[in-house]
């Protein structure tokens, strides 16, 4: 029941909601990703992303200085139907509006070569 409880107050937040719904749609992302994508700073978007990982339903890979995020591989059951009404419930509105955000960012970062990140260093 611990689990299912953590899983649901990591999905109490709109930033949070917001980068699962991206994640159900793509395989793996970047920090940087999320950034551009949702217009938030890196230290804001890594906090949530440490939310949702120490709930079990992220999981990361380091390439170099930059941190991968994608769906767990090791969700338990309940995590797994939770996503999947997740997945479900999310507006197609909604869907197409991060959708378009993640696609106007990644133009951006194959235009420039760069991320959004604070400091403007390479990425990915």
């Amino acid at each position: 029941m611990r689990k299912l409880v953590d899983t649901f107050k990591a999905l109490s937040d709109e930033t949070r909601l917001q980068i699962m719904t991206l994640l159900l749609e793509q395989d793996e992302l970047c920090v940087c990703d999320f950034v551009g994508a949702l217009g938030q700073t890196q230290s804001k978007v890594s906090r949530h992303l440490r939310y949702l990982y120490n709930a079990g339903l992220v999981e990361d890979r380091r390439e170099g200085l930059w941190m991968h995020y994608r769906i767990s591989t090791q969700l338990d059951p309940e995590q797994a139907t939770v996503l999947a009404a997740l997945a479900q419930a999310v507006g197609d509105e909604q869907k197409r509006e991060l959708r378009a955000a993640l696609e106007q960012w990644f133009a951006q970062k194959e235009a420039t070569g760069e991320c959004q990140a604070p400091a403007a260093t390479p990425c990915c």
